[in-house]
């Protein structure tokens, strides 16, 4: 799996875009569009489950937030996906052996992922009222944990 991984990666940094990615200034501001998205997708699900922790002003439920900021919260994580897709495509190959990007994209990413489409549905029962049960404070907060590990190995990834 992994050497089809790394063929991947060669086959993606011999791209037209990527090769322009890799030699021209444009890698800041892919960058800066993979942030921007990580702001607006962290953002909307910090919001979300803050509201669930029973922080934050009550003049809606966690349901009716949630259902606000949905749009909101997918948009973010396309940008993000997009913007990672191009970071990688530049310099996947010296990403793949980076034990931090392995962290991230390997283990908390698609646990964190699965957790927020979990919160995202049980949100609609557990959000209805003003104040919301033990389970789903727990949910909110253990879904900001998983993200909080996905910032920070992705912290000790270096820059290209």
């Amino acid at each position: 799996m992994y050497g089809l991984l790394q063929d991947f990666a060669r086959w993606l940094e011999s791209t037209a875009w990527a090769t322009e990615i890799r030699t021209t200034r444009i890698y800041p501001f892919i960058q800066l569009i993979h942030f921007s998205g990580l702001t607006l997708w962290l953002g909307t699900n910090t919001v979300v489950d803050l509201r669930l922790m029973g922080i934050g002003k009550k003049r809606q439920t966690a349901a009716q937030l949630s259902e606000a900021l949905f749009a909101w919260n997918w948009i973010g994580f396309s940008v993000v996906v997009l913007g990672g897709f191009l970071l990688f495509s530049g310099i996947g190959t010296t990403y793949l052996v980076n034990p931090a990007f392995q962290l991230k994209l390997g283990l908390f990413v698609p646990l964190a992922l699965a957790w927020h489409i979990v919160v995202q549905q049980k949100v609609r029962t557990w959000g209805r009222e003003p104040d919301t049960s033990a389970v789903a404070k727990l949910g909110g907060l253990v879904e900001i944990l998983l993200w909080l590990c996905v910032v920070t190995a992705a912290v000790e990834i270096p820059n290209h």
